[in-house]
């Protein structure tokens, strides 16, 4: 027990600082960039670590099949614990944008493990209860991150924003030591070549969100690297994505529906905060308060999703999510000038209802219908699917955004293009095949003591 409670210290702490990293450039960047310089390099400061951690999930997920959890979560760790390090110490930009890949690259490592963890350590009737604690550290994230960033630029220096990380990594490495490790790894080669293949695919492909030229050059490329890497992995005995957890057609659909649901409205978060400061004239702490509707209704489906996948299994329950999500976007294409904090905080947590759902209920589906040694591949390209769907729907959104001449009007596209695609996330969710958890008879071999 003790053992348990120090690993979920380590998890809490890690998920914290890699949340918090994530949305505490948006306000110290411009201050940042009057330091260092090179402001046509400003985007690449998030595309580094957007990029390094999307592409590093995956790949630490099925590591942590062959060699442990606690291995790989560890590194991640101390990845990232460097990362920070030398992020605050950067000189130039060309320095931070380096330094913030490495830091990428830890998040990569320690995002998924929350998740898997929680998979190995808890029966499924509790998971969701631990999502949604989970959940609470995004949302407080979303708080903390602009005081924090404020507090910092305005008392220190805008390099705490990344020192303050070195503790809070140190404790959570420390505390993941004593962790008795349950899951026995499956020891196998790695597939190296099947993981360069995949990053460079993924890349490239992501490449085409933050470069202003040649999109077209990059999405080719990608998409022929990817191709590449499928008929490569067909091939091998232990590929760093193994294929045959897509022939689990509930997987491959709640995948499918993830992917199209993140990239129909995740990205709201990023662009609400700049209607309710432009247009109801908010300050910056009070639209970070309203992005806490997501967390709230998130967390208040997260806790008894668990018991529910039991009793009316995961097609129903995702049918319900994506149609609180039609909701959301149709209550988010009718937001207009005369809206304020309340409608759209409550706009967010019918949102934060959907997505509790639909991530929830996928998370859990994608470790139940797999195999012990699966488990943490299929978790972590769960989480990559929606990260890839969030990149997507955040690039087009912005475009959109920044296409109209009018706020008010690019504002309307980008909710019109969220409610068209939680149409078809609504229309994949019925292809999901109707099965309980009590029908998997992987979850009795799954419980935990």
């Amino acid at each position: 027990m003790k053992s348990r409670a120090l690993v979920m210290t380590s998890i809490v702490l890690a998920m914290l600082v890699a949340s918090i990293d994530t949305t505490i450039m948006n306000t110290t960047m411009p201050i940042i960039t009057r330091e260092l310089g090179s402001f046509d390099l400003y985007a690449w400061s998030f595309a580094s670590y957007m990029i390094t951690s999307t592409i590093l999930s995956p790949v630490a997920g099925r590591l942590s099949d062959l060699f442990g959890r606690k291995k790989v979560f560890g590194c991640g760790i101390i990845l990232f614990l460097i990362g920070s390090l030398l992020c605050g110490m950067s000189g130039s930009m060309i320095q931070l944008i380096i330094f913030r890949a490495i830091q990428g690259i830890g998040a990569g490592f320690m995002i998924p493990f929350p998740a898997i963890i929680a998979g190995d350590l808890f029966p499924i009737e509790k998971r969701g209860k631990i999502q949604a604690l989970f959940t609470s550290m995004w949302g407080l994230s979303a708080i903390l991150a602009p005081l924090l960033g404020a507090f910092f630029v305005e008392y220190m220096t805008w390099r705490w924003i990344f020192y303050v990380n070195l503790p809070v990594c140190f404790i959570a490495f420390l505390a993941l030591l004593p962790y008795k490790e349950k899951y026995e790894p499956k020891k196998a080669a790695v597939d190296y070549v099947g993981a360069i293949l995949f990053a460079l695919g993924v890349t490239s492909l992501l490449l085409t969100t933050v470069v202003e030229k040649n999109q077209i050059l990059y999405g080719t490329i990608g998409i022929a690297f990817i191709i590449a890497f499928y008929f490569y992995e067909k091939k091998q005995i232990s590929p760093i994505v193994p294929l045959s957890i897509f022939k689990n057609k509930t997987i491959s659909w709640i995948n499918i529906n993830t992917f199209i649901g993140t990239v129909a409205l995740f990205g709201t978060s990023s662009y609400i905060p700049l209607f309710l400061q432009n247009v109801a004239e908010l300050s910056l702490f009070m639209s970070g308060v309203a992005l806490l509707g997501v967390a709230i209704g998130w967390m208040v489906v997260s806790v008894p999703a668990g018991k529910w996948i039991i009793k009316y299994g995961y097609r129903n329950l995702l049918i319900i999510g994506n149609t609180l999500l039609l909701c959301s976007g149709i209550s988010l294409f009718f937001l207009n000038e005369n809206h304020g904090f309340f409608y759209v905080f409550f706009s967010l947590i019918i949102q934060g209802l959907a997505y509790g759902l639909i991530s929830t209920v996928g998370l859990i589906g994608s470790q139940q219908l797999v195999g012990a040694h699966e488990k943490g591949i299929s978790t972590s390209f769960f989480m990559f699917c929606r990260n890839i769907g969030t990149a997507i729907g955040v690039t087009i959104m912005g475009a959109l955004l920044t296409s109209s001449t009018d706020f008010m009007h690019g504002i309307h596209y980008v909710f019109l293009f969220g409610f068209i695609g939680s149409i078809f996330a609504l229309l994949t969710s019925f292809f999901i095949k109707n099965e309980t958890a009590d029908d998997n008879k992987l979850v009795k071999s799954s419980k935990i003591s």
